[in-house]
């Protein structure tokens, strides 16, 4: 059994910035991801405020992609409201953001390994595909949207019309960068949504979330993003970059509004694991982060046994923007989402995007 101060167990987003920070105070933290290089199902979205948490871990978010968004659109049936961002944000691919910040990550001190794949925990201690187990004094939880066996957050909480998210690639154009520079747009639709915004690269991300009784309906994912088209003339316009054969990535199951109330001492549960915004709000990039360097500041302060006093005061933190965000779902997601966009002044669309974010 190898054991460490502080094992940290995923590499994206909310694992990488505990890592960064931990290691800013003075820490030698390992960090395990089972994949090397992968692309992981995520609107892609980072925030202004997001831009902010960054530059205090020491990543310039040019770094990332030089563009900016500062517009959205919203689409709903024949309705569209558009509106200015309260500040400028970015579209990224995860497979870029988790590069940049692991990259961090190991120049501020920390170990990180890939190509680990733990299989379950028990108390602190991670037990992995080999065999061999890890352990550490302070346990840092962020696999993201996936549970680990031991750790898994309460079936209940995926409710009885579970939601789903999908993400496909548009490719890269210049008519698809005309269309698209500077905006991100969001298409409201029967139990889901879309969301459409530029990668680093020129392709664009298309992700979306959907229960699961309309994607039955439906028949596949391809067939409904075919008659989500049909029904929405821009939404076909974008989907005409969708490159035949394009891969659909997918996770089920995905508990959008749980965030864990309690804690306990030695594990710090960061990201996705300490709760799951609605992807509509575009603030799951900014949980991650900030869930991970306020963790680290927590363990710094009072050491494994911070954790249960810190998990409570993150969930309570979390309590407004994912309230906000789950009644702008449900407002998405109805059979009146053309009424109420024909109806939103676009001062409304920004308070409600500085509703959703994580506050400092």
């Amino acid at each position: 059994m190898r054991h460490v101060a502080a094992l940290i167990v995923g590499g994206g987003p909310a694992g990488s910035a505990a890592a960064i920070r931990l290691a800013a105070h003075g820490a030698r933290p390992l960090l395990v991801e089972r994949h090397a290089d992968a692309d992981a199902l995520c609107g892609g979205f980072v925030s202004w405020r997001t831009i902010d948490r960054l530059a205090g871990l020491g990543v310039d978010a040019d770094t990332l992609n030089r563009d900016r968004l500062t517009r959205v659109t919203l689409f709903a049936g024949d309705r569209v409201r558009e509106a200015a961002l309260p500040r400028p944000a970015l579209g990224v691919s995860r497979r870029h953001l988790d590069r940049v910040l692991r990259a961090a990550a190991v120049r501020s001190g920390a170990a990180v390994e890939t190509g680990v794949t733990v299989r379950h925990v028990d108390g602190l201690a991670a037990h992995l595909a080999d065999g061999a187990v890890l352990s550490g004094d302070a346990l840092f939880l962020a696999t993201g949207k996936h549970d680990l066996r031991g750790l898994a957050r309460p079936a209940a909480a995926r409710g009885d019309d579970p939601t789903l998210g999908i993400r496909v690639r548009l490719a890269a154009s210049p008519a698809l960068t005309a269309a698209l520079a500077g905006r991100i747009e969001l298409y409201l639709f029967d139990r889901g949504y879309a969301g459409i915004a530029l990668q680093e690269d020129g392709s664009a991300n298309l992700c979306m979330a959907v229960h699961r009784s309309r994607l039955h309906a439906a028949g596949s994912p391809h067939d409904l993003l075919a008659a989500l088209g049909r029904a929405q003339p821009q939404l076909a316009e974008r989907l005409a970059h969708l490159a035949p054969g394009e891969p659909v990535d997918a996770i089920a199951n995905v508990p959008y509004g749980w965030r864990q109330r309690r804690g306990v001492p030695g594990l710090f549960r960061l990201g996705d694991q300490a709760g799951v915004i609605p992807s509509l709000a575009g603030e799951g990039m900014g949980i991650a982060l900030g869930s991970g360097m306020d963790a680290a500041d927590a363990w710094h302060a009072g050491g494994p046994a911070a954790a249960a006093a810190w998990q409570a005061r993150f969930g309570r933190r979390l309590a407004r923007p994912l309230a906000v965000a789950g009644a702008v779902r449900r407002v998405a997601e109805g059979g009146w989402s053309a009424a109420a966009v024909a109806m939103m002044p676009p001062g409304l669309i920004r308070m409600m995007a500085h509703a959703t974010r994580l506050t400092r």
